[in-house]
């Protein structure tokens, strides 16, 4: 099974004090054992992530996600096409849906991917059941 990995999720794996933390790491754990399962991403999420943590939990955070948390993914690059899809979406979308999210979705649809380990209402809005 392949699974999106959205940033509210790497937040809650890195910070001990966000709500989802518990759920984060279990889910992540329990799932990382199959070697069946891959957990997906695109370097946008990864830009934003790192940002995020950044500037709010440091960086030793950012050291983990980078060394620990990311080498767990696969990471694919947005090319042009991907960003023109996921640009124009966001253009003609609520306003309260990052570029971020919109190329997630665009990703998910492109790669066929039904699920997001993610705690972002939007995947849900969007048709993409999450997890944990």
């Amino acid at each position: 099974m392949t699974t999106f990995v959205d940033t509210s999720a790497l937040y809650a794996l890195l910070d001990e004090d966000d709500v989802n933390h518990k759920a984060a790491a279990r889910w992540f754990a329990d799932f990382g054992r199959d070697p069946e399962n891959l957990l997906v991403t695109h370097n946008y999420v990864v830009v934003e992530t790192a940002a995020l943590v950044q500037r709010r939990l440091g960086t030793v955070a950012t050291r983990v996600l980078f060394d620990a948390i990311l080498p767990a993914l696969s990471v694919r690059f947005v090319d042009e096409a991907l960003h023109r899809t996921a640009l124009s979406a966001h253009l003609a979308g609520s306003a309260n849906v990052s570029l971020v999210d919109r190329t997630s979705f665009e990703q998910m649809r492109h790669d066929r991917i039904d699920q997001a380990f993610a705690f972002d209402s939007d995947f849900a809005r969007e048709g993409f059941p999450t997890v944990p």
